[in-house]
């Protein structure tokens, strides 16, 4: 997850051989515990992570105000803040009335959680939200409609005032994630857009570039290639150590991979990669998610989802598709991504997965169970966990599999959080 390393500040130019040792270094040298947590509904779950045998025990757990919609930590205390919402899907219009960001604090030795200080309402559902470098400050993301809020972080760990901007912010449609650059003094708006409908025209999507000082944010640089049309991006993450940023194209099944310049993003993409195993063999609806580079920046992980139903017997019925991994091997030169492995994910809809912070360990979080069929009859699919061991050479070997009594709810987020 976003907290398996500390960001390097990147400038044009940078030597590669140095940055890639300091990113070996950094890995072996991660002090700390990391914690694995799995929301279900508006419950958080502890599990206490070994790397070493990729396994993951079951620990307390904490609610949240609503349902966990993305959880962040704080990059130097023992702190995580989790937006949480009654909302839901916006195609659905299910815009929900009760919106919240909420500070956790994390006990550094058990990993358990409490409430930390009062929540603080939000302005409609918070798709996702990250903390600056300095942690001083949370950014909110909403995608209906499409739009991003900051809140200061008081000294003491607890969620402060909103940070009312100056600007009128170009928030684009269909907000999906947040992000600060390494150097802290830009942020990224990754607006997916919507595909078109029956009765409906695609929205186009885009990434919104903003300068950050102090809280507030200003309109910089957009990119929407073709005007945004066949652009759907989702989530992005940073090569630890060089100038590049990995965008997963949700709409399109694509990876797409950007230049930081002068601290800033180049709009033209410099490699663009299919993220499916067969992209030209597609069963059901399937969309690129979550993705993460290694902490040793040689490798990314992508997550490929399909999750649509079809009707037999009266049953909805997943049909089939691939719910993988994408492992793909970085070139230190250049920055060029090369699929090297697909690996299942034992399961359906891998919404989000997480490192650990060694980059020893990858657990991917299915988000519920599903029937299928199973020769003439059917059988279910639980909503389950799964660990793999990620090997030198960046693949992946499965380990573990849990499987989760998920009831009505959802396993919609989960991540790693290391603490010092």
């Amino acid at each position: 997850m976003p907290n398996r390393r500390t960001f390097l500040g990147l400038a044009a130019g940078v030597a590669v051989a140095p940055g890639f040792a300091q990113a070996q270094d950094k890995t072996k040298a991660m002090p700390g515990k990391a914690f694995f947590y799995v929301s279900l509904g508006p419950a958080l779950k502890l599990y206490q992570a070994d790397a070493d045998a990729a396994t993951l025990s079951p620990g307390s757990t904490v609610t949240a105000p609503e349902k966990i919609q993305y959880v962040w930590p704080h990059p130097s205390a023992p702190f995580v803040y989790v937006a949480s919402s009654n909302g839901g899907s916006a195609l659905a219009g299910v815009k929900g009335d009760r919106h919240f960001l909420s500070a956790l604090r994390v006990d550094k030795t058990s990993g358990e959680l409490q409430m930390h200080g009062a929540s603080a309402p939000l302005r409609s559902r918070p798709i996702h939200v990250t903390v600056d470098a300095a942690g001083r400050h949370a950014l909110a993301a909403y995608n209906n409609p499409s739009s991003v809020s900051v809140h200061r972080i008081n000294a003491d760990g607890t969620v402060g005032e909103e940070v009312v901007q100056s600007a009128s912010l170009d928030c684009g449609i269909f907000a999906h994630q947040i992000r600060l650059t390494p150097a802290n003094d830009a942020a990224i708006l990754v607006c997916r857009g919507n595909d078109k409908g029956k009765d409906k025209p695609e929205d186009p999507g885009s990434l919104k570039f903003f300068s950050f000082r102090d809280g507030q944010l200003a309109n910089y640089v957009s990119v929407a290639p073709e005007g945004g049309y066949g652009f759907g991006p989702r989530h992005l993450d940073f090569h630890p150590t060089l100038p590049f940023v990995y965008v997963s194209r949700e709409r399109e099944n694509k990876l797409n991979v950007y230049r930081l310049s002068n601290g800033v993003i180049d709009p033209e993409a410099i490699f663009v990669k299919d993220t499916l195993a067969s992209p030209n063999n597609i069963i059901s609806r399937q969309a690129a998610c979550t993705l993460h580079v290694h902490p040793n920046g040689r490798f990314l992980y992508l997550a490929n989802r399909a999750f649509d139903a079809i009707k037999v017997d009266g049953k909805d019925i997943f049909p089939g598709g691939e719910n993988n991994i994408a492992v793909f091997a970085i070139d230190q030169q250049t920055g060029e991504p090369t699929p090297i492995q697909h690996e299942d994910v034992r399961g359906v809809y891998p919404r989000t997965f997480a490192l650990d912070p060694s980059g020893r360990m990858l657990v991917a979080t299915n988000v519920e169970p599903r029937l299928m069929r199973d020769g003439t009859g059917f059988k279910t699919i639980p909503a389950n966990i799964s660990t793999f061991r990620v090997g030198s050479d960046g693949r992946l070997t499965f380990a573990n599999k849990y499987e989760i009594d998920a009831g009505s709810q959802l396993q919609f987020w989960s991540g790693m959080v290391a603490v010092g």
